[in-house]
């Protein structure tokens, strides 16, 4: 399943190969842009590495919480929540794929208090044209994924994650509509004991 596969993509450990094009946003001020909203939804295009695409909508609550919703026809769901990351594919008929969350990059964002100066998982900080990008990827268990968190300024505002494969190139991109934060969200959103049962 292609989807979301930054949770799980084994990756070699890459250093950042950014141009200097652009003053960099720093750490301290993409952590207090997560920390000014406990909420928030979007919609999302993904653009996959063979080309293919597919949309839905991403529900956020931190600490620990998210939820992707694929369009239809795709019935793909990925749910955070419980401290545990769920991918339920529309092929799979034994129920979801589980990993805990604390060892995925979307930890650092879905944390109660947002600190990417002192996460672990931060192993890169860059730009790329205008944007700046940060590198997630947790250095004890690579094979559990490595994603670019692409951020423009002014506002700072959370743009676009990419995918990385084996080999550090990038794959699957999933670009966020604006962010509308302050929501509020059902706790079933990121029930993933109930999600099972409706599926």
């Amino acid at each position: 399943m292609k989807h979301l596969r930054f949770l799980l993509v084994p990756v070699l450990a890459v250093s950042m190969a950014l141009p200097a094009a652009a003053e960099k946003i720093s750490l301290k001020e993409i952590s207090n842009y997560f920390n000014s909203f406990s909420t928030a939804q979007s919609r999302f295009s993904q653009v996959n590495a063979d080309g293919s695409k597919s949309s839905g909508n991403m529900f956020m609550q931190r600490p620990g919480r998210a939820r992707f919703e694929y369009d239809k026809p795709d019935d793909t769901l990925v749910i955070a929540g419980g401290s545990q990351v769920a991918i339920f594919d529309q092929k799979s008929n034994t129920g979801p794929e589980q990993y805990p969350l604390n060892r995925t990059p979307l930890s650092i964002i879905l944390a109660k208090n947002v600190n990417l100066g002192g996460a672990r998982m931060v192993v890169g900080h860059g730009t790329r044209g205008t944007d700046t990008v940060v590198r997630a990827q947790d250095p004890k268990n690579p094979e559990y994924g490595s994603i670019d968190l692409i951020f423009e300024a002014n506002p700072t505002r959370l743009i676009e994650w990419i995918i990385n494969d084996a080999a550090g190139n990038a794959g699957t991109r999933v670009i966020f509509g604006d962010f509308k934060t302050g929501v509020s969200l059902p706790a079933s959103l990121f029930n993933i004991t109930l999600a099972s049962r409706e599926r």
